[in-house]
């Protein structure tokens, strides 16, 4: 599995079957434990992300460790955090529906080698290339969904949280939703300090 893994990377790093690559300094593979029990997705990278080939690690990726550790989840034991694209879209526009189309066969992979038993969708675009285009993030969001035989939450965006500090409590509830189906699905004893 573990080679499967390794390959899967390898792959992503080359690949260049959309007109994205022609702008990117990095491909982001996604980062955290090859077996989490919650697997991230969010949207695109950004531009701290493609300079530095991780996932998250701007403005919103530090809010979302801050949200993690309230929760007692960290990327390496406990979550992957991947992305429906894996370059950067110039000057961070949302992904164009045949971009995700292309990318999403390696995501699809990724799931299922990490297996995890919680997927979280982080925003709109996650949702709508997750779930399908009539599903609206401010409709559904903190409500499970069964998606392709796992549990599924949509929540808000971190960047949403940082352009609307007003969110914060909305996601805060929808993340100890997300703790307490982790306890039911994965480990019953699992410590989170503030849930």
């Amino acid at each position: 599995m573990e080679n499967e893994f390794e390959k899967l990377r390898a792959d992503i790093l080359q690949c260049r079957k959309c007109h994205l690559w022609q702008s990117r300094h990095h491909v982001i593979f996604g980062e955290g434990h090859p077996h989490a029990g919650v697997f991230i997705i969010g949207e695109a990278p950004g531009r701290d992300e493609d300079l530095n080939g991780r996932p998250f690690i701007g403005k919103s990726g530090q809010l979302l460790d801050k949200i993690l550790f309230a929760c007692g989840f960290s990327r390496q034991e406990h979550v992957f955090i991947s992305n429906i694209v894996r370059c950067r879209p110039p000057d961070n526009r949302v992904p164009t529906t045949e971009e995700a189309a292309i990318c999403l066969p390696w995501l699809m992979r990724q799931i299922e080698l990490v297996d995890p038993k919680i997927l979280v969708f982080l925003g709109a675009t996650a949702l709508k290339h997750m779930a399908g285009p009539e599903h609206r993030i401010t409709r559904e969001r903190g409500q499970w969904m069964f998606w392709q035989e796992r549990w599924a939450m949509p929540v808000y965006h971190p960047a949403a949280l940082l352009r609307d500090p007003g969110l914060k409590r909305d996601t805060w509830e929808d993340f100890k939703k997300i703790v307490a189906k982790y306890r039911e699905l994965v480990n019953p004893g699992h410590l989170a300090p503030h849930c």
